[in-house]
């Protein structure tokens, strides 16, 4: 079992910044591809970025190419997404995931998930 806990979400005006974590527990966190999703209500829970185990392969969906940067640190089982020049259409309760082979910008292959955390950016 990997457990995941985001953190980091907020409040944040239109065009500010924020830096969200997921902490893993468990099992071996360099095992694991790590992906970030968000879900609004009544939508779809969407890839937003992936990174391969060794960080080598990353992947961005169109809306966070250019805004949105994901990374990983193996020695503190952590994956972040810092993402800037926020959208009001970022808001979204944006989640971590956890999996062995996964298949980046979709939901396929991800064992495990983290509770989530709400963004909200205003206008």
């Amino acid at each position: 079992q990997v457990q995941l806990v985001e953190s980091g979400g907020g409040l944040v005006q239109a065009g500010g910044s924020l830096r969200l974590s997921c902490a893993a527990s468990g099992r071996t966190f360099s095992n694991y591809a790590m992906g970030w999703f968000r879900q609004v209500p009544g939508k779809e829970r969407e890839a937003v970025s992936a990174i391969s185990r060794d960080s080598i392969s990353k992947y961005y969906a169109d809306s966070a190419k250019g805004r949105f940067t994901i990374s990983r640190d193996n020695a503190k089982n952590t994956v972040y997404l810092q993402m800037n020049s926020l959208k009001p259409e970022d808001t979204a309760v944006y989640y971590c995931a956890a999996g062995n082979l996964v298949t980046m910008g979709t939901r396929l292959g991800y064992n495990y998930w983290g509770q989530g955390t709400q963004v909200t950016v205003s206008s």
